[in-house]
């Protein structure tokens, strides 16, 4: 009987695996899943926000570092010989969270300083016993090649939110957060460079000013007065893609008049953000 029944027994299993096949069309690649995820928005079974972030998400597993770190160039540091009140006004002025601490060069990243670590010095008059190596945090360093979605997890398990990224020779080559990694899954995060939504243009210092993108580029040229056409393109993200002439990279330079511009967010598709620098205060409006 044992025998018998061994014998029948592929049979049940064979019409279920035939029954299986036939309902479970899954996909086996990224492409037909992304096609998958796309019909199932079309049949409004999601909806577009949750598209986006599903095709980020899968877009991380197979980006790295390098595709999205801040360049060494765009990096601010703070060197570990200033004094409190110097580091201070350094901070002010970036307005960044988080500060690679440096020794002798760049190359030379002892820590990490987060500014609320600065606070006790406001309500301290003791500025000069401070010691910026007793509030440093340790810093964490990754290749360059390092996948995104493994960065990801790193930085979940170790509750840290900026990483050092180095080259193959060892050298400091930028750095990464975790909002950059985040950002590539939910689309852009408001930060300190970010303009409100009313406006297109808001003012940083006397010489720098953050542009969107989208800025239509005759409010631009009524801001600083300057005489840009607006014939072939009609926003400012235009005018600067076609001087590029491909869709550049965050921390890219362009000379387009009197100013300097610097790319500070852009995907694969769109620039979004971008720095307007001028060497003279006068052509700022």
């Amino acid at each position: 009987m044992p025998d018998d029944q061994s014998s029948i027994d592929p049979r049940p299993r064979s019409w279920i695996d035939k029954i299986a096949q036939v309902f479970s069309d899954e996909p086996t690649d990224t492409k037909s899943l992304l096609e998958l995820i796309r019909n199932a928005e079309q049949d409004q079974v999601l909806d577009a926000d949750a598209l986006s972030i599903i095709e980020g998400a899968l877009q991380v597993s197979s980006m790295q570092v390098r595709d999205i770190m801040i360049p060494r160039s765009q990096v601010v540091t703070v060197p570990a010989v200033l004094a409190a009140n110097d580091i201070i006004e350094l901070i002010i002025k970036a307005s960044h969270s988080r500060f690679p601490v440096i020794g002798d060069n760049v190359d030379n990243v002892i820590g990490i300083l987060l500014a609320k670590d600065l606070l006790p010095l406001a309500l301290n008059t003791a500025a000069d016993k401070f010691k910026i190596k007793d509030v440093i945090r340790p810093a964490t360093f990754v290749p360059e090649s390092k996948r995104l979605n493994v960065l990801l997890r790193e930085f979940r398990e170790t509750r840290q939110h900026m990483a050092i990224v180095i080259d193959e020779y060892g050298s400091v080559c930028g750095a990464v957060t975790i909002e950059d990694v985040l950002e590539q899954i939910v689309g852009e995060i408001e930060d300190e460079y970010d303009v409100d939504d009313d406006s297109y243009i808001k003012k940083f210092d006397e010489q720098n000013h953050i542009v969107k993108a989208l800025t239509p580029v005759d409010e631009f040229n009524e801001y600083f007065s300057t005489d840009f056409s607006d014939q072939e393109f009609t926003t400012v993200g235009g005018l600067i893609l076609q001087q590029f002439g491909h869709i550049p990279e965050r921390g890219e330079t362009i000379r387009i008049g009197p100013f300097l511009v610097t790319i500070l967010n852009a995907d694969s598709r769109q620039i979004k953000l971008i720095k307007v620098t001028s060497t003279t205060t006068s052509d700022l409006g």
